[in-house]
């Protein structure tokens, strides 16, 4: 079954968290120049990945438990704001899947949105204190055109991320 309109059913919104992917890490990276569809990622480059980690601003952010729901407050009060259809939200250590029916907003503002929300209420909630964003640069916005494909996302959010995270708080 196919959507016969210009607005997708859904996205499939994910974004990481700081400096838990470097470009020139062993799992690969996609950058500015090398970003096209369906090409595979740039190869491990040890030089690259020592360039950026010597970069950083601060260590890589492993979300705890605390900061884990902030964020995931955070996305829910954007879709409640908003008046989007939030259908699951899965807040991991090192990144935050999202899928969500927007109507006809832009994908990248609801990704910049979801980021400067789930920042807010982190700091709020006294679980970030660093001047910079808690996120690495962009994201990742899937289009979803029809019934399956948010099914498949909902559900790859859902039961593809490994185990249940303890709560080791």
């Amino acid at each position: 079954m196919w959507n016969d309109t210009d607005v997708p059913l859904g996205y499939l919104i994910t974004f990481r968290c700081y400096g838990t992917w470097l470009h020139g890490d062993e799992r690969g990276a996609i950058d500015h120049f090398h970003n096209r569809y369906k090409t595979p990622y740039l190869p491990p480059n040890d030089r690259r990945r020592e360039l950026n980690e010597r970069k950083q601003k601060s260590d890589p952010l492993l979300l705890n438990v605390d900061q884990r729901q902030s964020v995931e407050a955070a996305v829910c009060e954007v879709c409640e704001y908003k008046q989007w259809l939030l259908h699951i939200v899965n807040v991991r250590t090192n990144h935050v899947h999202i899928v969500v029916s927007i109507g006809t907003a832009n994908a990248s503002q609801a990704l910049n949105s979801f980021k400067a929300y789930a920042t807010r209420r982190m700091r709020r909630d006294g679980h970030w204190k660093e001047s910079h964003s808690p996120w690495a640069d962009k994201g990742s916005q899937r289009y979803l055109w029809n019934e399956r494909s948010l099914a498949r996302a909902i559900d790859y959010v859902r039961n593809g991320q490994g185990d249940d995270l303890p709560d080791l708080d």
